[in-house]
């Protein structure tokens, strides 16, 4: 844990203020929720907390399978990292911060798919970029995003339909598995 010298009172009502700075930082946006932790020595740590999270392994198993069956390369993301993947290297991106670019098609909440030219990097220094991405919305907030892959030269690689429709098919179904 760093120390970031900020200090901040706790008003009447029990609420502290998160500074601007630390939030822009740690991508906190309003009405994020946040998930809070304690430990013996008295300190209270407060994480973002992400509803895909809960279904990592799950979405894993969705990736994975649709990564054999279609030989497409998958990943399922929440609102800031990718959470799962298949057909590209789990080491590199697991964990990793997704791009501004994808951040961008989650709040459109409309499916991406990629013309020729179309250059949409998954994680920022990242080679793998997005062929087509469908949102996963769930209760109508935006939990992450599921994405295709391409792996072939810049913008040449474009998706197909059928890919695009088991993108769309993936993204409502973790959906509807987070609104259980």
């Amino acid at each position: 844990m760093k120390a970031t010298g900020i200090v901040r009172r706790i008003d009447d009502l029990g609420r502290v203020v998160i500074p601007k700075e630390i939030r822009r930082t740690m991508r906190i946006r309003e009405g994020d929720p946040l998930e809070i932790y304690t430990d013996r020595e008295g300190e209270v740590i407060f994480k973002k907390y992400s509803p895909i999270g809960e279904l990592a392994g799950f979405a894993a198993q969705y990736a994975e399978t649709l990564h054999k069956i279609c030989s497409i390369a998958v990943v399922v993301t929440d609102r800031d990292a990718v959470i799962a993947c298949a057909g590209i290297s789990k080491k590199e991106y697991t964990d990793r911060k997704v791009s501004p670019l994808i951040e961008e098609i989650m709040e459109k909440r409309s499916m991406f798919t990629a013309k020729i030219g179309d250059v949409y990097p998954l994680t920022e220094g990242g080679a793998a970029r997005i062929r087509c991405a469908m949102p996963i919305l769930a209760n109508g907030d935006i939990a992450g995003c599921v994405a295709s892959l391409s792996s072939g030269e810049l913008g040449s690689d474009l998706p197909t339909e059928t890919e695009a429709k088991l993108i769309q098919t993936a993204a409502s179904f973790l959906g509807k598995q987070l609104e259980e």
